[in-house]
């Protein structure tokens, strides 16, 4: 995942006060496991070290040879390059290299420079103890004051201009309340209600792509006498708050289920179910959360006309690279279909979870393009787009070749 975001990293290896511990074979297992890169720093700037840092770079190698060491600059953005990753090795117990690692952080890495403007990075939603919506944010550009109104746009694309309420800066369960919060640093704040993890707001882009897809999906067997209904919108807060959970209603078996990453989270979510909602609940056997794609482009028609009903959708659906997820788009002119109904088939084609035709996976990576659609003047109505559309969409992957996918 680091490799994936490019995060330049420091390694610390702790517990390095235990027998048996060979600092040697750890470095070997590193860079066997781990990349190559990774570098011992415990003895920097001596000439081992020169000529270990050496191999990593041709235009360091020049260096070493003409001067006998490496540039402290060249060393930081190498390492903010992530041509390097420097490893230090203690005893966090016993404060064994712990300044020195912490020295060498603060030596090797450069201060990063900040826009002048607004911008920051929603990367979890929570709740305190008096029911206090929390957004965490990391400032991107500019400052951010108490009171400060910010405008966004949520999920299903509404606009909204909230009032900052509150700063919160947390060390621990204890945090401060500053009136301002400045660039490269970490806060909460109350107020915005609509925010959601990955969020970009001011000039901050969105984060498209997912950290973790969950690999499995259970069953929850809810107690006697509770309604899936209620049980859902509770649910439904915890997903808010953490994007790596999926819930999702299951129409053949008439229960409510999650995509989880394995059995440790199963556990941590049955508790914070039992603790937050007071609901001690129960999880089926775990399936593997296949997900199913086409390979080849497909275009079909969804047509729903019972008495006094009309709608008819002409959709494409194309196949995306892995890891694209689901993309929608219309090509449809406003001559052909009105704009408003446009926007409702596009809404219906977003929330459902749309089942593939080898297994009843959900489908993944494709894009679905309106193309044509068409009303009639007196006897449609809003619903009548929505069965149109999921006989489209059923209609074309009856007819493209489907592929199953494993996590």
């Amino acid at each position: 995942m680091l490799k994936r975001y490019h995060i330049p990293v420091f390694l610390f290896v702790n517990k390095m006060d235990f027998g048996g511990t060979d600092k040697a074979t750890i470095l070997s297992e590193l860079k066997q496991r781990l990349t190559e890169k990774c570098t011992d720093f415990t003895h920097a700037e001596t000439d081992t070290f020169y000529e270990t840092a050496a191999l990593c770079q041709e235009a360091w190698m020049e260096e070493y040879l003409e001067t006998g060491s490496i540039s402290l600059n060249h060393l930081q953005k190498g390492i903010a390059a992530e041509a390097l990753v420097p490893v230090f090795f203690g005893s966090a117990l016993k404060l064994q290299g712990t300044e020195m690692f912490f020295h060498q952080l603060n030596r090797y890495t450069m201060e990063k420079s900040y826009p002048s403007f607004f911008g920051a990075s929603v990367f979890k939603i929570a709740t305190d103890e008096k029911n206090n919506r929390l957004t965490y944010l990391k400032i991107t550009g500019g400052t951010l004051h108490v009171r400060d109104s910010i405008t966004y746009t949520d999920n299903s694309g509404n606009t909204h201009s909230e009032k900052i309420s509150q700063v919160r800066v947390y060390s621990g369960a204890k945090f401060t309340t500053p009136e301002c919060i400045y660039p490269g640093m970490v806060c909460a704040v109350t107020g915005p209600s609509h925010t959601y993890a990955g969020q970009g707001l001011g000039f901050q882009p969105d984060k498209t792509d997912a950290l973790l897809e969950p690999i499995m999906r259970y069953g929850i067997r809810l107690p006697e006498g509770c309604q899936p209904t209620d049980v859902w919108e509770q649910l439904t807060q915890l997903e808010e708050e953490d994007p790596t959970l999926h819930f999702q209603w299951d129409t053949q078996h008439q229960q409510i289920q999650v995509q989880v990453m394995g059995e440790v989270q199963l556990e941590i979510l049955e508790k914070l179910i039992a603790d937050r909602f007071g609901l001690m609940v129960q999880f089926h056997m775990g399936q593997i959360a296949y997900c199913e794609t086409i390979v080849a482009p497909a275009e079909c028609v969804g047509h729903y006309e019972p008495l006094r009903h009309y709608a008819e959708v002409h959709l494409l659906l194309e196949p995306l690279p892995s890891g694209s997820g689901l993309q929608f788009a219309s090509t449809c002119r406003e001559d052909d279909l009105d704009q408003n109904w446009q926007r409702l088939i596009l809404t219906h084609l977003s929330k459902k979870t749309h089942l593939g035709v080898l297994t009843g996976s959900p489908i993944t990576d494709m894009r679905i393009t309106l193309c044509a659609g068409r009303a009639h003047i007196k006897h449609t109505e809003g619903g009548d787009f929505r069965q149109a559309t999921y006989r489209a969409v059923r209609n074309g992957l009856r007819k493209a070749e489907s592929v199953l996918l494993e996590p």
